[in-house]
């Protein structure tokens, strides 16, 4: 009799054994990593479209929110299922060397150029990025940079490139090395200029003081792709679950929910679907 409730119970025991391991796999079958910019987080964007999307399919999402280049290097090291990031020539780069197997663009707003309404380097009225960072710089007015190696840092170094001009190690040229949302903040209260994505803009700018001086630039638009990690390069990536994610993205109730987002708040959405187009 003892030996065989001696019996009964390894059984029980090997049969608990699997079916944990089971679940545990189940479960992380069911947990999708993405790595997704600040400025989306920031904005609020994906306090909407996940919700809808754990509940729709069961899975649960977790979110990463840093900078597109820490993003990238995420996805590099197989560390996260999905990318959502706005840096074009790097996403490029992850897909080419094989990092990536699907990129496909879910939305694009602008960068905006603001800064504190005295306007201390006369950049009211230019029409070029350019001009107007030459203009910062001649005038050494306060310039606040992410210094992160985001989407949106990466953008304003291609101006200053463009301008000729190394601003890093002026005394007017000061990098925060945080998200867009602190560094706006940084910003405004240090009187100074910043680069800045639309989203994240708008939805602070309540508590900013700062105006925009450059908008609507065909040289300042921001585009965010999705990007699905190479599950041959990492077997532990969710590729299922990513390409789960990155169809509802681009399915019609998130697209209408991208295009109508921030509208009845802001009087103007903060960003704009652009699925099947980019």
């Amino acid at each position: 009799m003892r030996l065989l409730k001696k019996k009964i119970w390894l059984i029980a025991l090997i049969l608990a054994f699997f079916l944990n391991i089971q679940n545990g796999v189940w479960a992380q079958n069911k947990i999708i990593i993405l790595a997704t910019t600040t400025s989306i987080q920031d904005a609020g964007l994906l306090d909407v479209l996940i919700p809808i999307f754990e509940r729709k399919t069961g899975y649960f999402i977790k979110t990463i929110a840093v900078g597109s280049g820490q993003a990238l290097a995420l996805g590099k090291r197989g560390e996260v299922d999905l990318l959502l990031v706005h840096s074009p020539e790097e996403e490029k780069k992850f897909m080419s060397d094989g990092y990536g197997i699907s990129r496909r663009g879910v939305m694009e707003n602008d960068f905006l150029l603001v800064g504190p309404a005295e306007d201390p380097a006369k950049i009211k009225g230019t029409k070029e990025a350019v001009n107007a960072f030459q203009k910062i710089s001649t005038s050494s007015s306060l310039f606040i940079s992410r210094g992160d190696n985001s989407g949106t840092h990466t953008k304003e170094l291609s101006i200053w490139e463009a301008t000729k001009i190394t601003p890093e190690g002026q005394r007017w040229y000061q990098q925060t090395g945080l998200g867009m949302g602190q560094t706006l903040t940084i910003a405004s209260e240090k009187r100074g200029y910043t680069l800045t994505d639309q989203g994240t803009y708008m939805a602070l700018r309540k508590n900013l003081n700062l105006e925009v001086f450059l908008a609507k630039n065909k040289d300042l638009r921001n585009y965010y792709h999705v990007i699905v990690v190479n599950p041959k390069r990492w077997p532990k990536v969710n590729d299922k679950g990513a390409w789960a994610l990155a169809d509802f993205l681009l399915g019609k109730e998130a697209q209408e929910i991208i295009r109508t987002f921030g509208f009845s708040q802001f009087g103007s959405p903060l960003f704009f679907p652009i699925a099947n187009q980019r």
